[in-house]
């Protein structure tokens, strides 16, 4: 999940984001694979060794554990997953791990770094860091935009999503300390939404009447307001406080900084 523009005037950058967007949604990643489902136990092990209850990431712990997490990346690349043998949610929950888990690596790879966005800069959905190519999963070859934005979106359209996958940065919802699987994944949706509304370093809900939010909120309007509902009834769904239907909203700056726990 990445930050769209910087400097560029709004409605240019508003066409480009719908064009670049619409073009990334636009492919298709149709593999032969007679893959079965797989568990996600290896990662769960090192979601809740590295990762706090407040989503701080121990990055050089999983750098240690790398032999450990390399194995449940050939996992996820030996495992396509498919139609034939894997149900909704066993896609679902592997998509979203796969995200996470290729993004530590490629921030332990690069590691130290300040931010994500300092491994590689450039244009959106062209030559950014979620545009590098460097997930192979059997006969594909993906990058983190293209999981993210023409896998999980369009397939799954849960915006919940939005709190699920992890950009390695203080802004983003907080990276899970276990596995998302397919028994418990709406639970765990469902957690995810309501841990990142009640973050008040994340979203500050003042009162009934106003709002500052994170700028995800902005970004992806469009996946929150679906079929004709507004922004603040998905809100209401999973903040702590109920927000009137005419509350002023902001948004909030986002903080690219890597969300790493800091060593005491």
């Amino acid at each position: 999940m990445q930050k769209i523009f910087h400097s560029i005037p709004l409605f240019v950058a508003g066409v480009f984001l719908l064009l670049t967007a619409n073009a990334c949604i636009g492919q298709t990643y149709d593999v032969a694979s007679n893959s079965k489902p797989v568990t996600h136990e290896i990662w769960d092990a090192l979601l809740k060794k590295h990762v706090s209850a407040k989503g701080g990431v121990d990055y050089q712990g999983f750098i240690l554990d790398s032999i450990k997490l390399n194995n449940y990346l050939k996992l996820l690349s030996d495992n396509h997953p498919n139609a034939k043998g894997w149900s909704r949610n066993e896609q679902f929950a592997y998509w979203i791990n796969a995200y996470n888990a290729f993004t530590v690596k490629l921030v332990t790879k690069h590691y130290p770094v300040k931010s994500i966005k300092d491994i590689k800069k450039g244009i959106p959905f062209v030559n950014t860091v979620w545009d590098i190519k460097f997930i192979k999963i059997e006969g594909a070859t993906y990058d983190l935009n293209n999981i993210e934005h023409s896998i999980i979106r369009p397939m799954f359209k849960d915006p919940r999503i939005h709190f699920a996958v992890n950009c390695a940065s203080v802004s983003c919802p907080n990276l899970l300390n276990e596995a998302f699987t397919a028994k418990r994944l709406d639970e765990q949706l469902d957690k995810v939404a309501r841990s990142f509304l009640a973050d008040k370093s994340k979203n500050k809900i003042a009162s009934a009447s106003k709002a500052q939010l994170s700028k995800i909120f902005s970004w992806y309007k469009g996946d929150f307001t679906e079929k004709d509902q507004a922004l603040v009834d998905f809100i209401n769904k999973y903040a702590p406080l109920k927000l009137d239907a005419k509350a002023e909203i902001t948004y909030l700056d986002y903080d690219w900084n890597l969300n790493e726990e800091k060593k005491k």
